[in-house]
């Protein structure tokens, strides 16, 4: 049974809580499973025919196994495998999160196998036993594992190819175990929202490009942002400069499961920016606070953040609020002050902008977006930043936000410990959370703001953790993905069933006379072979005859001979 630990409950979007705004007419075309009384029930694993799948999200502050259920290929080679989350007795998605995340391993990567053996036994109690050796186990390392030397992470996947084989039977190879980049990442979550994991409507035009909108999610290490482009692309609205930049980030992908099949092509626009998210964020302001500190330190003779008496006064933190900031043998001592405005300007420079309109994070060219005719949801950061702390989440209103962001900065540190033990929170809401929810509010407001070029007064942004009724995740889109081919074997097995069934039926009528025909093919080589000996035998009796003749005359009249005195 998966716990309240394990999946986070929040705003769910569906057709009555979830109103359109802008040209969405056509958004369903696009969503294959949309919510459908079957899926929320539990999963029967006692159906021979189901089988089941497995991916692990490894991610920065944590990781997550997701146990996937689909039936036997329909037959139709246009048609993609029906994926669905399992469900436990009690009807709850199977899915379990550990902490910390399993870049933690990076010193002991002999213990990495022993980090997920909670995740994969879980896995292995919901998953039939005698579907264990067939079900494909795939373990997927995001952001966390990425910002490792590639030293480390080679260390940690082969002690998960080393040991797991060894104690689960799942289908796992060395193939499977893997760190993805930020932009496989986000295709995955495209190819949900394309072909129907769980995302509602979210396609709507922009301009003569055709621009389907999809969600920009705010992870913890990563930031991501993408557009789906439909497969016919209109360029007349771009100058050639823009159309050279937009072709560099699009990417591509076929999740038919031949090649030759191409309604199954999508094209995307997608970029993500490793160390934007809201947790990497943070270290960077820190190393940023701390070299800024300690050099004016230097330079003014001062003794800043070197003692808890005189500490740095910490503008993202709340008021009162005490915190150790430590780099190798360095540390910094800070005290919240719980200034949003002031924490706002000074992450301005972690955006790393340039002065290009199109540019959005780092300088990265990000495709034009007609604000007023598209619609958004944010996911992740975006809605745990509305929700576990300010109780917004939902439709999102820039100046709405920017007040609650104020005011909970500016509340004394020992008020929101308080508000905390009165479960006056989100019972998502932690400690950390409450520690560094003035940073996160202020860095997401700039990115989204300053970074993506969002409107201030954007009215069409809804934030949410559930969509029908299930968490969005990227995991599905990559299980999707990796079992494309999958149909292909079930194509192929029912080729022969049906051949041989063909065959079974034919020969079932016509036995019979095929047993007679065979008897007769039989006696007739009996027959010829026969003769042939018989027709040997009298050819070499009549050869022999005149050797016979000549022998007589030869050797008679000698013996005659020798018998006269």
């Amino acid at each position: 049974m998966v716990g309240s630990e394990d999946v986070r409950e929040g705003s769910a979007i569906n057709g009555s809580t979830s109103p359109l705004h802008g040209p969405t007419r056509f958004c369903f075309i696009h969503l294959r499973y949309l919510a459908r009384v079957g899926d929320l029930e539990a999963t029967n694993t006692e159906d021979p025919n189901l089988n089941y799948g497995l991916v692990v999200d490894c991610g920065s502050s944590g990781s997550r196994i997701f146990v996937y259920f689909w039936p036997r290929h329909n037959g139709n080679p246009h048609d993609l495998l029906d994926i669905k989350q399992m469900r436990d007795r009690n009807s709850q998605p199977v899915v379990k999160k550990i902490k910390p995340g399993i870049s933690a391993m990076a010193n002991t990567p002999e213990h990495a196998s022993d980090y997920l053996r909670p995740l994969l036994s879980f896995a292995a109690a919901h998953v039939p036993v005698k579907k264990h050796k067939e079900t494909p186990l795939y373990i997927l390392c995001t952001a966390g594992m990425r910002l490792l030397p590639e030293r480390q992470q080679l260390a940690i996947l082969a002690d998960l190819v080393k040991d797991l084989p060894l104690e689960f039977d799942f289908l796992f190879s060395q193939s499977q175990a893997e760190v993805i980049s930020g932009k496989q990442e986000e295709l995955h979550l495209h190819r949900v929202g394309t072909l129907g994991g769980c995302i509602p409507p979210l396609l709507s035009e922009v301009t003569a490009a055709r621009l389907t909108l999809l969600p920009q999610v705010l992870g913890h290490a990563e930031q991501e942002f993408k557009h789906g482009l439909e497969s016919t692309l209109f360029w007349d609205d771009l100058t050639m400069k823009m159309e050279e930049a937009a072709k560099i980030l699009l990417a591509e992908f076929n999740l038919g499961c031949d090649v030759q099949h191409t309604e199954h092509v999508y094209r995307v626009y997608v970029t993500t920016f490793l160390g934007f998210g809201g947790n990497f964020a943070r270290q960077r302001y820190e190393d940023l606070v701390l070299n800024e500190t300690l050099n004016r330190n230097r330079l003014l003779g001062q003794k800043t953040g070197l003692s808890p008496d005189n500490p740095f006064l910490d503008p993202c933190l709340p008021v009162g609020l005490t915190d150790v900031v430590e780099r190798n043998s360095q540390v910094l001592h800070v005290r919240g002050k719980g200034d949003w405005t002031t924490c706002r300007a000074m992450l301005s420079p972690l955006l790393a902008r340039s002065n290009t309109s199109q540019a959005s994070l780092n300088g990265i060219y990000q495709s034009p977006i007609d604000f007023n005719n598209s619609e958004f949801y944010g996911f992740s950061e975006f809605f745990y930043c509305t929700e576990d702390v300010l109780r917004i989440g939902g439709r999102y209103h820039g100046p709405t936000f920017a007040k609650a962001a104020q005011d909970y900065c500016g509340m004394a540190w020992p008020v929101l410990a308080q508000r905390f033990k009165n479960g006056l929170f989100s019972p998502h809401a932690d400690e950390h959370r409450l520690k560094y929810q003035c940073f996160k509010s202020a860095w997401m407001y700039e990115v989204l703001h300053e970074g993506f070029h969002f409107p201030y007064d954007y009215p069409n942004l809804q934030t949410a953790q559930l969509v029908y009724d299930r968490e969005v995740q990227w995991t599905l889109g990559a299980i999707l993905y990796k079992t494309r081919f999958l149909p292909l074997r079930d194509l192929r097995q029912g080729g022969v069933r049906q051949a041989h069934g063909s065959w079974f039926r034919l020969s079932f009528v016509y036995n019979h006379y095929l047993f007679f025909a065979c008897t007769l093919v039989v006696l007739l080589a009996i027959v010829l072979y026969l003769l042939r000996i018989h027709r040997i035998h009298r050819r070499q009796t009549r050869a022999s005859a005149p050797l016979d003749l000549l022998w007589i005359e030869q050797v008679v009249p000698m013996i005659g001979v020798q018998v006269e005195p």
